[in-house]
């Protein structure tokens, strides 16, 4: 008869075992740091590349978007964002171990190999285009040119005075590729809204360059941070007005009534308190008004969606 201290003996031996004890941590902690090169840890960055996806599909669609089109490309914001940060960096290798806020990222800290990060980079960027493959040629032409755009970013910032306008480009490149899938078309409104993302893109990544000023100055990494100076609130603010003006004659193109424009009321006022936030450039001040344009896309989408929603019928 096994005593009842059996049970517990063959459990010990079974935790003392090799694959329990040792290489079962070792995966863990390497797919944990796979997890944090690609930012899973850090969602804000998929927000904000998908919330103009989502006004372009809406839009396109006259708020009622082709649901395959609508997985494909919610899907491909993810992949594309966890791409890009692969991608990022193995670019920045060799400077974020000097930056405060980037030195414990897997690679900067030796935990992944360059050739692991390029890798994962080619993986997720052959997922994403074999999502698009469902889709019609056009906008597979579209997502290659999109391709090449999120690829060159991380290295314009060595020589590159606005690398924050490129990676608006890459981040909005999403919503002609919406209009292509939808439609099999690029109209004018398109390429309106397209300015629109391009402006607001720059305005929170320059927010976020700002968190990183001090660093990037001695590195000699450029960004619009560092190229406005002391211009920066104000030329933020104007690119801010410029955002809203664009998002504004997106509407009038549209048809858009009223919940639309009280959604970019509300955007208004969202901007008005990342204005509050950077005022003295405090670099944790900075980091929270590049957050909270999660907000800004959000209302944004809301009102459009609403305004759909309660449209009367012509």
């Amino acid at each position: 008869m096994n005593s009842p201290s059996a049970p517990k003996s063959r459990l010990a031996r079974l935790a003392a075992h090799p694959l329990i004890r040792e290489d079962l941590p070792r995966v863990g902690s390497a797919l944990a740091d796979y997890a944090r090169l690609i930012r899973l840890d850090r969602p804000i960055g998929i927000w904000l590349l998908l919330w103009p996806t989502l006004w372009a599909l809406w839009l396109s669609s006259g708020g009622r978007p082709n649901e395959q089109v609508f997985v494909v490309f919610c899907l491909g914001v993810v992949l594309m964002r966890s791409a890009g940060c692969a991608i990022n960096d193995f670019a920045d290798r060799e400077v974020d171990p000097y930056v405060e806020r980037t030195r414990e990222r897997p690679l900067a800290a030796r935990r992944i190999a360059p050739l692991e990060a390029l890798g994962v980079y080619a993986v997720l960027s052959l997922l994403a285009l074999a999502l698009v493959l469902t889709l019609n040629r056009l906008t597979l032409w579209y997502a290659l040119a999109g391709g090449v755009l999120a690829v060159v970013y991380p290295f314009l910032k060595r020589f590159f005075p606005l690398p924050q306008l490129w990676l608006g480009a890459a981040f909005s490149w999403s919503i002609p590729m919406a209009w292509a899938a939808q439609t099999a078309a690029v109209p004018r409104l398109a390429w309106l809204l397209f300015i629109a993302g391009v402006l607001w893109s720059a305005v929170y990544d320059t927010m976020y360059a700002m968190v990183d000023r001090d660093d990037d100055l001695k590195l000699g990494v450029k960004s619009t941070a560092i190229l406005f100076g002391d211009a920066d609130r104000f030329v933020i603010g104007g690119m801010q007005l410029m955002v809203l003006y664009a998002l504004w004659l997106v509407g009038e193109q549209a048809g858009l009534g009223r919940w639309w424009l009280g959604g970019l009321a509300c955007g208004a006022a969202l901007f008005a308190w990342q204005q509050w936030l950077i005022r003295s450039r405090d670099r944790d001040a900075c980091f929270r008004a590049f957050l909270n344009n999660n907000w800004f896309g959000l209302v944004v989408f809301a009102g459009l969606a609403l305004d759909y929603v309660f449209r009367t019928p012509a």
